[in-house]
């Protein structure tokens, strides 16, 4: 670009603090992990830190590059293209926890899950973009839903069934966005009743995680261990919190404690005024998001920061709803904070894509 442009300051703020909340969280949370394994150093803040660098350095990368490169059909399809043989290429790597989600290199992981994220907002605002007068058309809806279909059963097979329908609600939404008529609306909704409850009843495990989120204090040492765990810690932290690195639930009690549920930990040891902390960062982040796209000088790059705006808002809400039992418990990330690289680095890039169009307002 000619001229050099301001991007947005108060967002590009919120998401450094939030990413330096979830590293301080991280190394708190996951303290009694890494006494176990007798190293020298917490092994999961080293590899989350390196995963922020990289993610800050992407972040930096896509902030200073003309977005409206993603517009061009040939960079979107081939991206389309990458994610499809990457989704199905992790089908057969060897599995871990009984699913199979990862690439393993060089002692880290990558997440295929995770870039599809970074491939379907751009794919869909496009479409968004190319076909504004015709979006209740099927010449629009076709290739929408078949790019979020495709890519959510390629991830449900891995199986990840929260990922998936986070692709497919965000898509629901930029739709939404878009003027999407009612009917459609409706129709997708009254659908994904009955396909809900065919995932759920084809595995026995979301079926008893369903049951336990139904009747969440039947077996508090089994099923209801999880919920029950993170429901003690978030009433222990009352309304200072029990005070940083002073957790007892990260202590064997409460599974991941350092990713499935860090918001639990941060209400434990930060209480409610670490969790509202926490809640007004991310609004900032919201707000300005949703401030970039309104800004946006094409359609392209509004539906662009309000695809990756709702996504993170979306899954930080999933997140903290099931650390609080309104939601079943699944293994969703907390944006910024909770452990795990590739969903740090990311969310960091899609930051950048933010930050890029905000310099455009």
């Amino acid at each position: 670009m000619a001229k050099k442009l301001a991007f947005d300051k108060v967002l590009f703020t919120a998401i450094v603090a939030l990413t330096g909340f979830g590293l301080v969280m991280i190394y708190s949370a996951s303290a009694a992990l890494a006494f176990d394994s007798e190293s020298a150093v917490n092994p999961f803040l080293v590899k989350q830190s390196l995963a922020a660098g990289i993610g800050l350095m992407l972040m930096a990368a896509a902030m200073h590059f003309d977005y409206q490169w993603l517009r061009r059909p040939a960079v979107i399809y081939a991206l389309m293209g990458v994610i499809l043989a990457l989704l199905v290429a992790v089908l057969f790597s060897p599995p871990l926890n009984s699913a199979r989600r990862w690439f393993f290199i060089g002692g880290l992981s990558l997440q295929p899950s995770e870039i599809a994220k970074l491939v379907l907002i751009p794919f869909l605002a496009y479409q968004i973009d190319r076909k504004w007068d015709r979006i209740n058309h099927l010449h629009c809806l076709v290739p929408c839903a078949a790019a979020a279909g495709t890519l959510g059963t390629l991830i449900l097979l891995e199986p990840d069934l929260g990922t998936a329908v986070l692709l497919l609600t965000t898509t629901a939404v930029m739709l939404f966005l878009a003027n999407l008529a009612w009917r459609y609306v409706t129709t997708a909704f009254v659908l994904s009743i009955p396909a809900l409850y065919l995932l759920v009843a084809m595995a026995p495990y979301r079926a008893r995680r369903l049951g336990t989120f139904l009747r969440p204090d039947e077996d508090p040492l089994g099923d209801s261990f999880q919920i029950s765990q993170s429901l003690i810690a978030v009433g222990s932290g009352g309304f200072q919190g029990l005070g940083l690195g002073q957790s007892l639930q990260k202590l064997y009690f409460l599974p991941h404690p350092h990713s499935d549920f860090v918001f639990s930990i941060v209400c434990e040891e930060l209480g409610l005024l670490g969790a509202v902390f926490l809640l007004g960062l991310l609004g900032i982040f919201l707000w300005r998001g949703v401030r970039a796209g309104l800004r946006a000088p094409d359609r392209f790059g509004t539906f662009l920061a309000w695809g990756f705006t709702a996504l993170v808002g979306i899954q930080a809400l999933t997140h903290m709803s099931v650390g609080l039992a309104l939601l079943p418990t699944k293994g969703i990330p907390l944006p910024f904070v909770s452990y795990g690289g590739s969903s740090l680095v990311s969310t960091l890039t899609a930051c950048g894509l933010i930050l890029n169009v905000s310099q455009h307002g």
